[in-house]
């Protein structure tokens, strides 16, 4: 009786499949919705033209670019353990 109620609630309900479906195309919609808002947004903003023409704009833009490169691979270097994936 154990095994077959077990048995039972492994397997998953057929409606499962249409719930997983509509999830996925609403993540995808969302996400190509908010590139799409922050894109317009970094172009009304004109932001970045603003850091190039000044010199000193440049610079920080360049450092602060180098950060997120070596803080992305520090990340990278914490997540590995004596040269093992942590899954």
């Amino acid at each position: 009786m154990t095994k077959e109620l077990i048995e039972q609630s492994r397997k998953r309900p057929a409606f499962a499949d249409v719930a997983l479906i509509t999830t996925t195309i609403a993540l995808v919609v969302s996400i190509a919705i908010a590139a799409t808002v922050v894109s317009i947004g970094i172009a009304r903003a004109d932001t970045l033209d603003h850091i190039a023409q000044t010199s000193g704009g440049r610079f920080a833009f360049a450092a602060f670019l180098g950060f997120v490169i070596a803080g992305a691979g520090g990340l990278t270097a914490a997540m590995l353990r004596d040269g093992e994936r942590n899954d």
